[in-house]
């Protein structure tokens, strides 16, 4: 045992000697995420090994020649990111499976793409995304590049619970396991064709070689793995003036020039809006530590730097893509756009606007790699572009997984293009606002610490489930139920009810008489209930109103829910 673990164990008092070793780290299709620490319950070498392990005889159990095709593995810039992707690798080593391994932290989606690539049986990558510094995580990648499905999660689960000693679990010395050929260094063209497909992306080319003379643009890595990148694939495609932000250009498992280091945040992107106003930049952009997630700040009115929401930038990208597409006659009859059930409705009618369906996923980017695979192979319909609220974007299908690379250089063109009509993106969001509605939308967390807390904010959505909300304060009545979980949804002013086709998950979502929604969903890796809002209104002040007015109503809702069970939770 390391002497970090060692002396915290010797410190710990009964009450954390129960919290860190009073249940196993759970598994499912998010993989691992918790605090790095000593314990079953808690991110370190021996529960890796352990999740290794089991992921090693799923394997295994699929027989050989799923097995020797071996495991892609990547980290990014965390505390132990390094230590605990050899580790899993010496784990495959032992167990007779191939690990080939990035020599440094490159992205998630350069893992996804790398997957594909190598034609591996899987994809391991350590990280915790956008948590804070004392978070690590291991995600699972199945064959196609994508997160894994709930029943293959569910499998591997039932292998790692076979793991009856986590100390007992061996790895194989490093230097034998590159000389029997079972760890193998992920070389360069990999990398390199990966830069290769994103340029593909370009929907106009010489737009963007011919604004990127002039076009300054700050992006920030926030100390992980986006640095290069997204440098590489901005310069190919022609932008000549990138700025980075310097204190925040290299790793840093300490995230020190930010709280959080999660490009959702406003205070996220501070350093790198000063450093726009220095150098007159028109666009900035910053990715999270493992590089899947983007954020941007655009020149508002009065000039002014406003950053904007996921639903905002997928909306511009949406609209940008299919615009283009429908331009050049090149949008297919069986076009799709994947989004998730939280995601903002402007997106559904900007896609109905080019003729094109909509689909609705569960909450995760791994439900939408799974419907591009599923389409790939029936050839039913076409990926056009996918995303989600929290600020993951894909329009490139040879990456299964939200890719915040290939969304920069998206985002990079867009600008560029609406900068020849004289425009800036804030601008233009304006006109969707002005040519679809007005859309808002709002993310609230109500939060509970320690062992007990996802169970006791389970309670919570289970009353919400038994206890059918049917009005919201005097101003709404509910239209619509969809019971995720039981897979029904509830049509309340004809009294019907229909099937839900999609996997099961505890999320409940409303649907009120004026377009507005809310939805309550537990999260997956945090003691968490995650509380949707959405609203649509007939200006920037009648939009604004209602989406104030829904989340005080549905807070209220949750703040005599908690007092009714006797829970003691934090609203934020």
């Amino acid at each position: 045992m390391p002497e970090w673990m060692r002396a915290e164990l010797d410190a710990m008092s009964e009450k954390q000697l129960h919290e860190h070793f009073g249940a196993h780290l759970e598994f499912g299709t998010g993989g691992l995420r918790a605090e790095i620490g000593v314990g079953t319950n808690r991110m370190n070498v021996f529960t890796v090994r352990r999740v290794t392990q089991g992921l090693a005889k799923y394997m295994l159990s699929r027989g050989t020649e799923f097995s020797s095709r071996g495991v892609a593995i990547a980290f990014d810039s965390r505390r132990f990111s390094r230590e605990f992707a050899e580790e899993a690798a010496l784990v495959l080593a032992n167990n007779g499976i191939k690990a080939y391994l990035f020599e440094e932290l490159r992205p998630t989606p350069m893992l996804s793409y790398a997957v594909r690539h190598l034609r591996t049986a899987a994809g391991i990558v350590i990280t915790a995304s956008h948590n804070p510094p004392e978070y690590n995580g291991y995600k699972v990648y199945g064959e196609e590049g994508a997160q894994i499905p709930p029943q293959v999660a569910d499998a591997i689960t039932a292998n790692i619970e076979a793991v009856e000693d986590e100390l007992a679990v061996q790895v194989l010395d490093r230097q034998e396991a590159m000389n029997r050929g079972l760890l193998i260094q992920i070389e360069q063209q990999v990398e390199t064709n990966y830069y290769l497909n994103l340029q593909t992306l370009l929907l106009q080319p010489g737009i963007a070689r011919e604004q990127g003379k002039e076009m300054k643009i700050v992006y920030t890595p926030l100390h992980g793995s986006g640095n290069r990148p997204v440098r590489e694939a901005l310069a190919m495609a022609g932008f000549e003036h990138v700025f980075v932000v310097e204190s925040q250009e290299h790793p840093d498992s300490e995230f020190r020039t930010v709280a959080s280091p999660n490009p959702e945040e406003k205070e996220a992107l501070r350093l790198a809006i000063e450093l726009a106003e220095d150098v007159g930049a028109e666009l900035v952009l910053g990715t999270d530590p493992d590089a899947d997630r983007v954020g941007i700040a655009v020149r508002g009115r009065g000039g002014q730097f406003v950053c904007l929401t996921g639903n905002q930038t997928g909306a511009l990208m949406l609209e940008y893509t299919l615009s283009q597409l429908a331009e050049r006659k090149q949008l297919p009859k069986n076009g799709v756009v994947i989004k998730t059930i939280v995601t903002s409705e402007l997106g559904r009618e900007i896609a109905k606007h080019y003729g094109v369906e909509t689909i609705d996923t569960l909450t995760g980017f791994k439900y939408i790699g799974e419907k591009i695979g599923e389409f790939e192979r029936t050839g039913e319909k076409r990926f056009l572009f996918g995303y989600e609220e929290s600020y993951g974007y894909l329009a490139g299908s040879f990456v299964r997984d939200k890719d915040a690379v290939q969304s920069c250089l998206i985002i990079a063109e867009m600008a560029a293009y609406y900068r020849t009509k004289g425009l800036s993106l804030y601008e233009a969001l304006l006109m969707l606002y002005e040519k679809y509605g007005y859309y808002q939308e709002g993310l609230h967390s109500v939060t509970l610490k320690g062992l007990e807390g996802i169970v006791r904010l389970n309670r919570m959505t289970e009353y919400m489930r038994e206890h059918l909300v049917t009005k919201l304060g005097e101003q709404w009545k509910v239209v619509l139920i969809r019971d995720y979980d039981r897979q029904l949804q509830f049509h309340l002013r004809s009294n019907t009810r229909q099937t839900i086709e999609l996997p099961r998950s505890n999320v409940l979502h409303y649907t009120l008489n004026d377009g507005c929604w809310f939805a309550v969903r537990p999260s997956g890796t945090e003691p968490k209930l995650k509380v949707y809002f959405g609203a649509v209104g007939n200006g920037e002040a009648d939009v604004a109103r209602k989406l104030e007015a829904l989340r005080d109503e549905v807070l209220h809702l949750l703040d005599n829910i908690q007092i009714y069970l006797g829970l003691q939770v934090s609203i934020k």
